[in-house]
């Protein structure tokens, strides 16, 4: 039987379309082992080993497209969990970035926002917040720090459940 390969389909004389890695494989391991040749030959060797080789690639193949779709479902159910998460976090109506009893800063460099503990005002130790977007600091808890942008103060917004308010820090 003659075999025409064209790109990744293999068509055969009145045989429909294989489109299967595999089945393609298994085809060719009964053209060979159809052939009249000595498998102890060095062609019969050579073609068998190549064979061989194919089959190991195409269980790899169906192992790597098993593997991928797993992933996928996983990610697609991570995905959607951290929709619904995000949906109970951030349910407020958008205005606020920052939940209740944290402050928010915007970074002097980058104008990303930047929300913490309002704990950190009263902590004895020295913290520094910086900004997770390009490491700035934004504030200090030592009470001399100011953002490069406010020279007098660093001002931050308190948001609680009764609204927002602008407070000194």
């Amino acid at each position: 039987m003659e075999a025409k390969i064209s790109h990744d389909i293999i068509f055969f004389k009145g045989v429909a379309k294989l489109n299967d890695l595999k089945t393609k494989v298994a085809y060719l391991q009964g053209l060979s082992a159809g052939l009249d040749f000595n498998a102890d030959s060095k062609e019969g060797k050579l073609l068998k080993g190549i064979i061989e080789v194919l089959d190991e690639f195409a269980d790899s193949v169906v192992d790597l497209e098993e593997a991928q779709e797993q992933m996928e479902d996983y990610l697609e159910s991570i995905d959607e969990d951290l929709y619904h998460l995000e949906d109970e976090v951030y349910e407020e109506d958008g205005l606020n970035t920052c939940a209740d009893h944290y402050l928010e800063v915007d970074c002097p460099r980058c104008g990303e926002t930047v929300c913490f503990d309002s704990e950190i005002l009263e902590d004895d130790d020295i913290v520094e917040v910086t900004c997770p977007n390009c490491d700035e600091v934004v504030f200090v808890n030592d009470g001399d720090h100011q953002a490069a942008d406010e020279p007098e103060a660093l001002v931050g917004k308190v948001n609680d459940t009764f609204g927002s308010e602008d407070e000194d820090i």
